[in-house]
């Protein structure tokens, strides 16, 4: 009589190097390994590889092909549609591969594939320097960066890509390359905005900006002013200096006492978060503009570190939550698209359910669209629909109005979204849209570099 040997079984054979660093069903641990971010999405995956090396990845890929298991990579684990995980296949975890090297004098920062923004900012503070990151800190560097990079310093310094200096990477075939603007750079241009589809980066090597400190913090009105407040914001902010960086938001204030006042818990708003690297007073004559349309509720505004102003969202949107999201880009914000975002976030599903408009203009319109893989140099903001609720049963409610505003918009859009936006369910043709003239050139890339398309547990590049 035969026998069927499982995945796990072989590899605590085949993988006997990891130990316990290999995670199966049968594990105790299983069930806090296979959590993932998002808790509206639950995956089994058959086995969890904790890689401490490129070695231990390029093992991990051997098997996974040899055994014929799907493979999803997992850095910091933050990823909304959950492609960080995959039922019945292998999850790369690169958690253990956290490590952040400064190099002051020349400015350069090492930082492990497994990293979140957090370890970054603590490592890069000291040195008063800085890497473009996002607005939260647990975020993953790797998805991060991968897609693009979005955030608090994009109107400076560019996208999060704009500083990747260097890769390093396994292949799909378990080869370990290089990829700059030196080695490999096609490979390098795909891996700036097309995702973890070329490969597992393990280590990236970025240019640090100086940053002692900024003057960040949010600003909040009555949502009824909205509409006038966004219509000034629309025409105000591309002609903002670039040390000026402000994202327009729709949310619920949240009843955390220390943080908000009591008597505007729950209430309903429109704001402003504000990150700019300036003086106090030139700070001010900055945010002047917009603080003159309507009296603010809270401007809860000072001179911080930027870790701390990554980090500020980090407790209301941790893991754990139900989480569905979707993006545009956008060029410009027409009247209609006012009524809109008014309309939807007057009855948002819940308190931390909103809207963000992430500006994306001023060093990021710098680089020409065929320059990197993100290709929607154009735009002047990603925008973002956040569907977010703790409470399980608000699932559907939560996908329902997320996918009502997206649609909504979208007219208004430019045509595509922002990858580290999109959620599993949004097809090929968005995925072709988001890249636009790009998509055949990253389809050439993607056949030299993985023609089986082994690393498709991602917003796929089908291989040309």
């Amino acid at each position: 009589m035969s026998t069927t040997v499982s995945p796990l079984q072989s590899a605590r054979t085949e993988l006997a190097s990891f130990g316990d660093r290999l995670v199966g069903a049968d594990d105790a641990r299983y069930d806090e390994a296979r959590t993932l971010f998002n808790a509206m999405i639950d995956k089994r995956p058959a086995l969890i590889a904790f890689c401490t090396s490129r070695d231990d990845v390029a093992a991990a890929i051997r098997f996974g092909r040899e055994h014929d298991l799907r493979l999803a990579v997992r850095g910091g684990g933050h990823n909304g549609g959950g492609l960080a995980s995959v039922d019945d296949g292998l999850v790369i975890d690169l958690s253990p591969l956290d490590e952040v090297s400064v190099d002051p004098a020349v400015r350069t920062v090492r930082v492990g594939g497994g990293c979140v923004w957090g370890k970054v900012d603590a490592a890069t503070g000291p040195h008063s320097l800085a890497v473009p990151t996002g607005v939260i800190s647990s975020t993953g560097v790797g998805g991060l960066t991968l897609g693009g990079g979005h955030g608090y310093l994009a109107r400076r310094h560019g996208l999060t890509i704009d500083s990747l200096l260097s890769a390093e990477l396994v292949l799909a075939d378990g080869s370990q390359v290089t990829a700059s603007a030196d080695e490999n750079p096609d490979l390098f241009w795909a891996i700036r905005g097309g995702g973890g589809n070329f490969g597992v980066v393990t280590e990236f090597t970025f240019r640090a900006h100086p940053l002692e400190t900024i003057v960040g913090g949010p600003t909040f009105w009555a949502i009824e002013d909205a509409s006038e407040l966004l219509a000034a914001y629309r025409e105000w902010l591309p002609s903002a200096p670039r040390n000026v960086m402000a994202f327009f938001n729709f949310h619920t204030i949240p009843p955390v006492a220390e943080a908000f006042p009591e008597e505007l818990h729950l209430r309903k708003v429109c704001g402003v978060v504000w990150c700019v690297d300036a003086s106090d007073e030139d700070a001010e004559r900055a945010m002047a503009p917009l603080l003159s349309v309507a009296e603010p509720l809270l401007h809860g505004v000072g001179r911080m570190p930027i870790a701390a102003l990554n980090s500020a969202f980090d407790g209301l949107y941790g893991p754990g939550d139900q989480w569905y999201w979707r993006g545009a880009f956008l060029r410009a914000i027409p009247d209609e698209a006012i009524a809109v975002n008014r309309s939807f976030n007057e009855r948002m599903p819940g308190f931390k359910a909103g809207s963000h408009l992430y500006p994306v203009d001023g060093a990021v319109n710098d680089v020409a669209p065929e320059d990197t893989a993100f290709g929607f140099r154009d735009a002047t903001w990603s925008q973002v629909f956040i569907g977010c609720d703790p409470d399980p049963a608000s699932a559907s409610a939560v996908r329902d109005w997320t996918i009502g505003y997206h649609e909504a918009i979208v007219p208004f859009s430019a045509g595509a979204s922002y990858v580290n936006f999109m959620m599993d369910d949004e097809g090929q043709g968005r995925v072709k849209a988001t890249y636009g003239s790009n998509y055949a050139r990253l389809q050439q890339v993607k056949a030299a570099y993985d023609p089986d398309n082994v690393f498709r547990v991602n917003q796929n590049i089908l291989p040309a």
